[in-house]
């Protein structure tokens, strides 16, 4: 484009190239807490199906990035036919619109692989409108950088990532608290419309160029000028391929990390992505922003600071959740700058920039594939932070290397200059860092280590890691005890004359053994056989209290659960009354019982489906208490077990029983310092006999607030932030 031509487009032309960046950034991480949290209650509220979305979505921008990069480089000086192409797909993502995914979806109990179920649905419903947002960024960069060959498009990098980032924190704190999942969906396809408007402006100004057919292909380079970049070699593109993966495994590692023990919402979701981005701006706003000297050191502090947690997992004393957040996002933000920064000091010249984004989200991609794909067979545990620590201190080594021995020749050509303190400093700093990188493999060694003592079983699938210690007891008992991350789930004594104790939060002291103990078909000797149903698993420890005639119905949507429960306790063996095992998410099978015509009808309802500390959130709308109640019998009970260390769930369960007339009672525990852990169960019931009975044993406890907060949650409609101690 001539200088006058592109006089003529002027400042309002840049605007609406910023604009359109920003819109599809913007877009594109909109969608993916939109469709995350929409789809996470058919699978268990996992955090595997947030790692699992950012497998899809790395893939689908790699997928965009490499069309980008085809449409640039086979009609580079064809500008109205990449329009045609480019438009034309994007009246096909229009016509996807919406993107809510149909309800037929929801995955049955031959869905035996949820990774492989989850990108087929995330293809069928967001993937053509996602692959046009993701190639965007890197081909209006490209029309930006012909139409202003003077001004460089790598600042427009900034800005979509400055969009990618309001996306981010507008919707745990905006959209996800204003909005339903529904009306979310409605408003981003609304936007995804408003895009396709300021793209056909962005066009308009590209399809302007006059290219003379005498110009050579290397014209950008020429306009570029020598300061704007490298020509890249085979070992560029490999450094921008691994320093990318790295940040990638580190960014889904540590979301892993603190998803486990918490909740599985997009909060939680948002902060370590938001971080990651952040990383992304400020490395390429400008090469200044990346100051190695200060970078690295707070790299390493961090990552120390992260080992040392690490350490202490298992320890006696433990972190408060706040540091634990701090700590590990304060990492995962200055390792992401290394990675992030270490690719901007190698960036190419403009004419290599779809291809350079292209390498950097293959490399993401590639770190997508080990933690979603590669990890869960290798490993028995969550292992890819270890890996992602070691692989950075890697590429720093591999990066600062050059410059070491650059300082070493310098002092020994220069003996005028090589003062013994300047000597002292590059060999002791060398020394320092070999040092430190020696103590990291030892300390991760030794944590690994740790982890694994006394273990006699572990697996690893796509809801979490399970183990199976056993230990001895102050009395000399051996106990084996279940894990889920760093939870009990079950405690089981070995010796047959112990067995059968029901322990921890399922003890004859805690709320659970309460209601068995004073609910008339037991209390009034009725002897009138009981039919229960338990969502989640565990040992099967509640099988304890199962008498003759009986019927304990059991849903457990992990097979590992089942199979460790059958093969390192016996519980569901040593029942006394008819156990069934149903394999499933506990709402799913409910619901399509009931679409069925198989109401179970129980006498007692138990929830207690809460992986590691973290809430599936499905399990505690108004449209699942309505399906438990069509479950229950008209005197039934329904059990919550609340226990948590961060969050109060009491107040969303006391409201939904007075919308529907029914009581609601606190039955908290203390631990015993034996086999019974501190606990709190939550009674929804209209059974007064059942009620009277647990007041007079002085099981009832009063509520912490006398009025509940006002917290009605829903399918399309639920807020964390509501319910944190």
């Amino acid at each position: 484009m001539s200088k006058k031509n592109q006089e003529s487009t002027g400042s309002n032309g840049m605007a609406v190239f910023i604009l359109a960046v920003f819109l599809s950034a913007f877009l594109l991480f909109q969608v993916q807490p939109i469709i995350a949290r929409y789809i996470l209650p058919w699978y268990g509220g996992s955090p595997s199906v947030w790692s699992t979305c950012m497998l899809f979505f790395q893939l689908g921008l790699v997928v965009g990035y490499g069309y980008a990069h085809f449409v640039v480089t086979a009609f580079r000086n064809r500008p109205r036919l990449q329009i045609g192409l480019h438009f034309a797909l994007v009246v096909l993502a229009l016509l996807a619109l919406p993107i809510t995914p149909d309800p037929g979806m929801k995955p049955g109990p031959e869905d035996t692989q949820p990774i492989l179920g989850i990108l087929k649905l995330l293809a069928q419903t967001v993937g053509m409108p996602y692959v046009i947002l993701s190639a965007s960024g890197p081909l209006i960069q490209h029309w930006f950088s012909r139409v202003y060959p003077d001004r460089s498009p790598f600042r427009l990098y900034a800005v979509s990532n400055v969009g990618s980032l309001l996306a981010l924190l507008s919707y745990p704190f905006l959209f996800e608290v204003v909005f339903t999942v529904s009306r979310q969906s409605l408003l981003w396809s609304a936007g995804f419309g408003v895009y396709a408007i300021v793209l056909l402006a962005t066009s308009f100004l590209f399809g302007r160029l006059r290219v003379d057919a005498s110009q050579t292909s290397n014209e950008a380079d020429v306009q570029d000028g020598a300061k704007s970049g490298l020509i890249p070699n085979r070992t560029h593109y490999l450094r921008w391929i691994l320093f990318s993966a790295c940040g990638s495994v580190l960014l889904l590692s540590v979301t892993n990390q603190i998803c486990q023990d918490v909740a599985v919402v997009p909060f939680f979701w948002a902060i370590p992505l938001s971080l990651y981005l952040l990383s992304f701006i400020i490395a390429f706003d400008h090469s200044r922003w990346y100051a190695r000297p200060f970078v690295i050191p707070a790299a390493a502090l961090s990552v120390g600071m992260v080992i040392v947690l690490l350490n202490s997992s298992f320890g006696s004393g433990s972190w408060s959740y706040l540091w634990q957040i701090v700590v590990y996002c304060s990492a995962l933000f200055f390792a992401c700058l290394v990675c992030h920064g270490e690719i901007v000091r190698l960036k190419p010249t403009s004419r290599y920039l779809t291809e350079f984004y292209l390498t950097i989200s293959v490399g993401g991609a590639l770190g997508g594939i080990f933690v979603n794909l590669v990890a869960p067979q290798i490993f028995d545990a969550y292992y890819e932070l270890q890996v992602g620590l070691l692989l950075l201190a890697a590429l720093i080594t591999w990066q600062l290397y050059p410059v070491f021995l650059n300082w070493r020749r310098g002092l020994s050509s220069n003996s005028r200059t090589a003062s013994f303190p300047k000597v002292a400093l590059v060999w002791g700093g060398g020394l320092l860092w070999c040092s430190a990188l020696a103590f990291m493999a030892f300390s991760l060694s030794t944590q690994i280590q740790q982890e694994k003592k006394g273990v006699i079983s572990s697996s690893r699938g796509f809801f979490g890691v399970l183990k199976v210690l056993e230990s001895r007891a102050e009395t000399g008992q051996v106990y084996r005890t279940l894990y889920h991350g760093q939870i009990n789930h079950g405690l089981q004594f070995v010796d047959p004359k112990l067995r059968k104790i029901p322990t921890t939060y399922f003890a004859e002291s805690t709320g659970l053994g309460g209601t068995f103990e004073f609910i008339p078909q037991r209390f009034e000797h009725r002897n009138e056989p009981m039919h229960v149903g338990v969502v989640g698993l565990g040992i099967g420890t509640i099988a304890t209290y199962a008498l003759p005639g009986d019927r304990f119905r059991f849903y457990e949507i992990n097979q590992q659960v089942l199979d460790l429960a059958k093969s390192h306790f016996t519980y569901l063996e040593d029942c006394r009354g008819e156990v069934d095992v149903i394999l499933g998410d506990g709402r799913i099978s409910l619901e399509r019982e009931l679409s069925e015509g198989r109401g179970n009808n129980f006498d007692i309802l138990i929830i207690d489906a809460f992986s590691s500390d973290s809430i599936p959130m499905h399990l505690l709308t108004k449209e699942a208490f309505d399906l438990y109640l069509k479950h229950l019998k008209k005197e039934g009970v329904l059990l919550v077990n609340i226990t948590n260390r961060h969050v109060d769930l009491s107040d969303p369960l006391r409201i939904f029983a007075q919308e529907e007339r029914w009581a609601a009672l606190r039955l908290t525990s203390p631990s015993d310092g034996g086999v019974a852990d501190s606990a709190d169960w939550i009674m929804i019931t209209r059974n007064l006999s059942l009620s009277q009975e647990l007041l007079k044993a002085k099981r009832l406890f009063q509520w912490e607030r006398t009025v509940p907060k006002k917290l009605f949650w829903t399918d399309d409609f639920s807020n964390l932030f509501e319910v944190l101690k």
